[in-house]
């Protein structure tokens, strides 16, 4: 056997159909003995049938059969199966009919009778080395757009954690997705990332922002719109719905639709239809809804201001993303991540970003949520002249925050949990306590040592630990400081 034969997948389900049956008993018996599995049909009619099986692999079909031709069933799965490889088979060969089948789409075309049964196994081993490589290829293009659809949702808060666990168990189903938070939270990512992970992967992902266009544009942009339905209207168009057909559609601030569209939206919702404006007629669509708010929509309901049945139409699962500061474990992890985005995009020899600038961004407030976190990132990396991205790197707001690294202040930590409050609040003093018998002992590690009543040693991995005297903290060290692990403490030593 050769090293072809051997990589042939086994297990691969043939079509046989030739109305020659002494042809097709030896095409199967051929093909079951190379360990393929074989539907083996003596009818074009039944064989058009067949073809519609989803665990057909490949398929042989003689080109002149009563009722049917072989060429008019090779378009047939063409036309429906396209993944699946087709080699042709005749008596009666003529260059015109073998260049009429390959532009067809046929994989090869053979001969009959055959010179020896190894023409046929071979034929069907290359047709099904081919498959396997293309379906594997795909696979491998859906994981990848999936991963670079769901790599900026970056988390490691429990508050993450359950709306990841919450986006993989929702995505497989049909539901309609209410998702609720801050701008700049990534709800957008969510709803791509549920879109990529769902059977409708294939189908298109159509994103429009409620908020952003007029009321009679906005009815026209949604449902389309016929010619003449209103000023500006020259042509008949397909509305995002339509365009979705198959896929999903992804309702950004959805909480400033107007009641019109609120109406017609609903009707979208429970009858699977659209009415282009202006026209009679409806289209039906297949699309999965996805929609976003940044306001509370249930107190928009309640105030009047949100039709209650069009809220219950879309609340039926419901994803709360957490705010920035909600979640301060995560800001050394997103910031890394973004860092490491745009120091490939830009190009530039950053490695890291130092204590001091890692807690100015954890204190800082995020009221842009992670958006803001993400540019702020890329204006330190563009500005940024060292190897690590410093406190001078980040914007004056973000540097106050924690005043550069001296004295915080109690209300600039007030929006955090109370330990990492206290946490930051001891470092930034440390720092301070640190940087002042430097100075007192005109940078003398000795003396300061001596000062602070701490051996040599130690005092000398404090300084490492807060970058005090122009010391700067390892990669590592920063990472470890910075998510894991709690930072030596002047406490923690024996004076």
């Amino acid at each position: 056997m050769t090293t072809t034969e051997s990589a042939v997948p086994k297990k691969a389900k043939v079509l046989v159909v030739d109305d020659d049956k002494i042809v097709l008993r030896a095409a199967q018996e051929i093909l079951q003995r190379e360990g393929y599995q074989v539907v083996a049909i003596d009818d074009a009619v039944e064989g058009l049938a067949a073809a519609k099986d989803p665990s057909i692999d490949l398929a042989c079909l003689d080109i002149k059969m009563p009722n049917l031709s072989g060429m008019d069933l090779l378009r047939a799965f063409k036309q429906t199966r396209p993944d699946v490889e087709v080699i042709m088979m005749t008596a009666f060969a003529t260059v015109e009919t073998a260049v009429e089948a390959l532009k067809a789409g046929a994989y090869d075309y053979l001969t009959k009778p055959f010179e020896n049964i190894d023409v046929l196994s071979l034929a069907i081993g290359r047709a099904a080395e081919k498959k396997a490589l293309r379906d594997r290829t795909r696979v491998l293009e859906q994981a990848l757009v999936a991963k670079s659809q769901f790599e900026d949702l970056v988390g490691q808060s429990a508050q993450m954690l359950s709306v990841f666990k919450l986006v993989e168990t929702v995505s497989f189903s049909t539901a309609t997705v209410l998702i609720q938070g801050e701008s700049g939270t990534g709800k957008e990512l969510v709803a791509r990332a549920i879109h990529f992970r769902s059977p409708r992967k294939d189908k298109p992902f159509v994103a429009v922002n409620c908020s952003a266009l007029t009321d009679t544009l906005l009815e026209s942009e949604l449902f389309g719109h016929v010619k003449g339905s209103f000023t500006g209207a020259t042509t008949n168009k397909k509305g995002l719905f339509e365009a979705a057909d198959g896929g999903t559609i992804f309702l950004d601030e959805i909480g400033d639709i107007p009641p019109a569209t609120q109406v017609r939206l609903l009707r979208v919702l429970q009858e699977g239809e659209v009415k282009r404006v202006g026209a009679n007629e409806t289209t039906r669509v297949d699309v999965r809804v996805i929609a976003a708010s940044n306001v509370d929509l249930m107190k928009a309901k309640e105030a009047g201001k949100f039709r209650e049945d069009l809220f219950y139409r879309l609340n039926v699962i419901t994803v709360l993303l957490p705010p920035l500061r909600d979640r301060p474990e995560d800001i050394p992890l997103l910031a890394h991540h973004f860092l490491k985005v745009y120091v490939q995009k830009i190009g530039k020899r950053i490695n890291g970003i130092t204590a001091g600038a890692m807690e100015a961004l954890t204190c800082a407030r995020w009221v842009g949520n992670v958006r803001e976190l993400e540019n702020c990132l890329e204006r330190a990396v563009v500005l940024s002249s060292g190897e690590q991205i410093d406190v001078s790197d980040l914007p004056p707001e973000i540097r106050n925050s924690s005043r550069a690294g001296g004295e915080v202040e109690v209300f600039s930590l007030a929006h955090l949990p109370y330990a990492q409050a206290k946490k930051l609040a001891m470092r930034a003093f440390e720092r301070r306590y640190l940087t002042t018998l430097l100075d007192k002992s005109k940078g003398n590690v000795s003396c300061a040592a001596r000062a602070a009543g701490v051996d040599r040693s130690n005092f000398r991995r404090l300084l490492k630990q807060y970058e005090v005297g122009g010391r700067t903290m390892d990669r590592d060290d920063l990472d470890d400081a910075t998510e894991t692990s709690e930072p030596p403490r002047l406490d923690s030593f024996n004076v």
